[in-house]
């Protein structure tokens, strides 16, 4: 009986993980099809045409498509950077600091964790519209620096990874708090926030609403809101619908791959991350 009670989780992973890749299996053989072989032929055939596909991709419209991924790469790289670095300041000081009203932000950090983004869309559209901005890349960089669960995430991380004798003993040796946060505190917290990094570069990458708000240039689309239209447009152009498909395949990649990079830092970082100081 001991020896078939790892087989359950083990069962309930597998399932799982073949739900997620299901979308990913279906995406990868339906770019290798042309457009009469997507609507006829079964799921899982394989077809000939990814070459063209790609081909007709980049030459659509002067290679717009890339573009719209130079965008969501703009986006979510800068985006997440200085989400994760705000984060790790204010993860940080609510951690290491007493200072009035601390418990009080802390708890509304909490509140804005389970207030979905859709809510907050038409609000920031609003005063971004008072402003100026809107139509801008600032519109869609601004509302992604402010991370309330990554600010979360770096809180727990600055309590459990940066010891208060640490920082205690680089005061006594007369660092100042500048020096505390490059030189101690954010190297011993440079796993949790690569954690955070990531959680917000997909998010953004992801990101639907809020270009869709924002936005009305579509040389300044991300790839999600691109590929939307792509999409309407196929509507009356079936031919588009295999790009709309290559292109998805296309845009999942630099997900995978950020992922595989960041999986194999966490493990060097995680080893070493409280000895680096």
């Amino acid at each position: 009986m001991s020896a078939r009670r790892p087989l359950l989780p083990t069962l309930v992973l597998l399932l799982g993980a073949l739900y997620c890749l299901f979308p990913v299996a279906w995406v990868l053989v339906a770019a290798t099809k042309s457009s009469g072989e997507l609507f006829s032929t079964t799921t899982f055939e394989l077809g000939s045409s990814l070459p063209t596909n790609l081909g007709d991709l980049s030459a659509h419209r002067d290679g717009l498509f890339w573009r719209w991924m130079a965008n969501s790469a703009l986006y979510a790289g800068v985006g997440a950077l200085l989400s994760a670095a705000v984060s790790g300041v204010a993860g940080f000081a609510l951690a290491k600091y007493s200072f009035r009203g601390r418990d009080l932000f802390f708890n509304a950090l909490i509140a804005g964790v389970l207030v979905p983004s859709v809510v907050l869309a038409v609000p920031q559209y609003l005063l971004l519209a008072e402003i100026g901005l809107t139509d801008s890349y600032l519109s869609v960089l601004l509302p992604s620096v402010i991370s309330p669960y990554g600010i979360y995430l770096a809180r727990i991380h600055a309590s459990a990874s940066v010891p208060d004798d640490v920082v205690e003993a680089a005061r006594t040796d007369g660092a100042g708090e500048t020096r505390v946060l490059t030189s101690i505190a954010l190297p011993m917290m440079l796993p949790g926030l690569v954690t955070v990094f990531l959680f917000q570069f997909v998010s953004i990458w992801n990101n639907f609403l809020l270009p869709f708000i924002m936005l009305g240039d579509d040389g300044k689309f991300p790839v999600t809101l691109g590929l939307y239209t792509l999409l309407n447009q196929g509507n009356t152009t079936p031919a588009l619908y295999t790009l709309v498909v290559a292109g998805s395949l296309v845009s999942v990649l630099p997900l995978i791959g950020l992922f595989l990079l960041l999986q194999r830092y966490w493990r060097v970082d995680l080893l070493s991350g409280s000895v680096k100081a």
